[in-house]
């Protein structure tokens, strides 16, 4: 077994358009029907203001997939630490023997997210775009942005956060990074009714976008909500979206943003819902005229961690980095003539 740790794989395994073609590879496997995915397995920490989910696919013709351990606890910023943590494991789809710990802390999940998310805009965005906006201040509302930055140019950004200490620290840092002019927006209506483009990057409970602030011509991607009693969008967005897209239609329907649309009766033209591997496979098209309003609703897959998980380990393996572990502990069996 091969073990890499999260220096190692910050080193090797970036957020690029490689990156985000292996996860667009991966949705169009499951939009063909060659992916075998369970449902999400999760825990609820209520009183920590946490979560873990474990998250598992097996892409067919692979040699090995991922079961990945993500946890979310997101009272972690006051002690100085991410929301998010976790580790992946591949297994042989061969022999079923563990192969490879991938110790990333998280950091797999955060490249996955974010390259869906720029799947999402590749597909759903206007091409020619001037804002982009996003809610929230953590480490994906950064990664977000940069996997945008990959596949649009766009001139400015709007953060809005609950805390405005952090918001305005997200939009120096941001500002320093893209290069480009980052603004703290005052409320969440601001960063709707003035951006081409807005990405939700928040626990929230209750939603933070309604639907009187959309506009002809936007696109929403909306990542937050990926467990029952989480909510960033109103049900009437979803009402009044031209086109709405989910990672998987069966997944979003119980824990996404299409689960309160549909428990509500909000929704009642389900035509309208389709999914991202059917627009990264051609079956269908995504954005069909720059006035049409379009909405993502990514709940995170486990096919898009076998994928990064596949990606991550050809990478560390090409450069022959990371610690293996094995046969002293198949000497020690023999020797002992027990199983350990």
């Amino acid at each position: 077994m091969l073990i890499f740790t999260e220096q190692e794989l910050k080193q090797y395994v970036e957020l690029n358009l490689e990156a985000i073609d292996v996860i667009e590879y991966g949705f169009t496997k499951l939009a063909n029907n060659e992916v075998e995915m369970p449902p999400i397995m999760r825990v609820d920490i209520h009183d920590q203001n946490g979560e873990v989910d474990v998250k598992t696919a097996y892409i067919k013709g692979e040699e090995m997939f991922a079961i990945k351990v993500s946890s979310g606890f997101f009272n972690n910023y006051k002690l100085g630490l991410p929301s998010g943590n976790g580790l992946m494991m591949l297994i042989s789809t061969q022999t079923g023997i563990p192969q490879a710990l991938l110790l990333d802390n998280g950091y797999l999940t955060e490249i996955r997210t974010a390259a869906a998310g720029a799947v999402a805009a590749k597909y759903l965005s206007r091409e020619n775009i001037e804002t982009v906006g996003v809610i929230g201040a953590g480490s994906q509302a950064r990664f977000q942005v940069r996997a945008i930055a990959l596949v649009r140019d766009f001139k400015k950004l709007i953060v809005y956060a609950r805390s405005t200490d952090r918001a305005k620290k997200y939009a120096e840092e941001m500002a320093v990074e893209l290069g480009i002019d980052v603004q703290v927006a005052e409320n969440a209506e601001q960063v709707v009714r003035c951006s081409d483009l807005v990405v939700t990057t928040t626990p929230a409970k209750e939603p933070v976008i309604k639907a009187e602030w959309l506009h002809p011509g936007l696109h929403i991607t909306a990542m937050g909500s990926d467990a029952e009693h989480k909510q960033e969008l109103e049900v009437d967005v979803l009402a009044r979206t031209d086109k709405l897209v989910c990672d998987t239609k069966a997944q979003c329907s119980k824990l996404g943003e299409l689960h309160h649309a549909l428990e509500s009766g909000a929704l009642t033209d389900e035509s309208i819902i389709i999914e991202l591997g059917q627009l990264t496979s051609k079956e269908l098209d995504g954005r069909d005229n720059d006035e049409q309003i379009t909405v993502c609703d990514l709940t995170g897959t486990g096919v898009q961690d076998t994928a990064i998980a596949l990606f991550a380990y050809t990478e560390m393996v090409k450069r022959n980095i990371g610690l293996k572990i094995g046969n002293e502990m198949v000497a020690l069996k023999n020797s002992r003539g027990v199983v350990i």
